[in-house]
């Protein structure tokens, strides 16, 4: 398909037969005048008396449980960079989509007109009581880290950035049983990043919650090393900032076992890709084009095992392996918050996963294409239907004995469908 049929059939895809992607339906009948007089007016006094004298009642009789706000404020739209709050619509109903396909819930998408920090935090809080959790999309870095920061602490629902976190889950997924196949401990590996935004700071953090230690990542920006010799780095960049005599990405990659890319197609080259250390492991992860492709990287070091973030190639860090999921996991519990703990516990969920033989529905999904673990196969495909029951547990679980669920794992967990889980 050429560029301008792609587009020419996503205009068509969104606008017919009906603008947009989402719609409000009904969970209640409104079949006659009994039902409408207990779906508004009187009834509906009846709950709102019983949430005013317990705000937990809202989770009983609306439908706040199952609802996430996917919110933005348009200044870092895909790899499109700032173009308004309304420009960014299009991808939070398409989140709103991922939501409810994979995990069975509900979505409102906000799109809030500011970039000033204190006003978009002072929006969103005053309306975080409608929902069971927030997602926040598509949010430049670095206020981005500040107004996760803030919602966390003034929210008592989850808050979570998925630019940031999703990537990072998915990411050290892969890469977990990427270092296993390669014979390599986390402990021990050398990890060069290139790309000091939301995705390769999240990253870092949480390598680092894994067994990484510190001074064996290396963070990259356009201007170079982090390191603790420079005196323009923000806080966040200054939390990797290592003191190294490297200055260039040729410096850093030297002998490294694992290079990141959250940056821009093409950055590693062939001749910087031959400096790693033997089994090299590449995530190359610039969307639509990577810091470097699959057949180019074979080519120069036959052994790398290579991950993109793109569909057409083997090791796609897809994030709807993650939020869905992590999601319902935190709602079904009623989570104050998404926690490393519940983030760890995905991890574990999704790379486990990827060992276990491939259920025929799935090659069926993918054209009958034949999966198993090894470097072509080292996290879970989006259509694999166990995610929702193993990621969705192992976070709830998490929650629980983290001390942030607010109720226990329900009776219909693990779940085994989104049709079970208010049956």
């Amino acid at each position: 398909m050429t560029a301008d049929s792609l587009k020419d059939a996503a205009l068509d895809y969104h606008e017919h037969p009906r603008p947009g992607k989402l719609s409000v339906g009904l969970t209640k009948p409104t079949e006659n005048a009994r039902d409408l007089a207990l779906a508004y007016s009187p009834g509906v006094a009846a709950p709102v008396l019983e949430i005013d004298a317990d705000a937990e009642n809202a989770y009983r009789y609306t439908n706040k449980g199952n609802l996430v706000a996917v919110i933005s404020n348009g200044t870092a739209i895909l790899g499109l960079g700032n173009r308004g709050a309304l420009a960014s619509k299009p991808v939070m109903e398409g989140k709103g989509v991922l939501f409810r396909r994979f995990a069975g819930i509900d979505v409102f998408d906000i799109e809030v007109d500011a970039s000033d920090v204190d006003r978009f935090v002072d929006i969103v809080s005053s309306i975080a009581g409608t929902f069971g959790g927030i997602n926040l999309e598509d949010i430049a870095a670095p206020e981005c880290f500040e107004i996760e920061r803030r919602l966390i602490e003034t929210c008592d629902i989850p808050v979570f950035h998925d630019d940031q976190h999703g990537t990072a889950v998915i990411g050290a997924a892969g890469l977990m049983n990427a270092l296993e196949i390669q014979g390599k401990r986390i402990e021990d590996v050398r990890i060069v990043t290139v790309g000091a935004g939301a995705a390769g700071i999240s990253i870092l953090r949480l390598l680092r919650e894994l067994g990484v230690p510190r001074d064996h990542l290396m963070l990259l920006d356009t201007k170079g090393v982090v390191h603790s010799g420079r005196a323009d780095l923000n806080p966040y960049k200054q939390e990797f900032a290592i003191d190294t005599p490297a200055r260039s990405l040729r410096d850093a990659i030297t002998g490294a076992d694992v290079f990141i890319g959250v940056s821009g197609p093409g950055l590693l080259t062939e001749d910087l890709l031959s400096r790693m250390a033997d089994r090299p492991i590449v995530f190359a992860l610039a969307n639509p084009d990577p810091e470097i492709v699959p057949e180019v990287a074979r080519t120069v070091r036959p052994d790398v095992i290579i991950a993109t973030g793109r569909s057409d190639y083997p090791n796609q860090v897809n994030n709807v392996l993650g939020f869905p999921f992590i999601f319902r996991g935190a709602l079904d519990v009623r989570a104050t918050r998404i926690n490393p703990e519940m983030k760890i516990a995905a991890v574990h969920a999704l790379r486990e996963l990827a060992k276990e033989p491939v259920p025929e529905a799935v090659s069926v999904a993918y054209g009958g294409q034949r999966f198993e673990f090894g470097p072509d196969y080292i996290i879970p495909k989006p259509l694999d239907p166990r995610l929702l029951g193993r990621v969705s547990t192992a976070v709830a679980r998490a929650a629980v004995e983290s001390g942030v669920a607010r109720r226990p794992l329900p009776e219909h967990y693990p779940i085994e469908s989104i049709d079970t889980l208010w049956a």
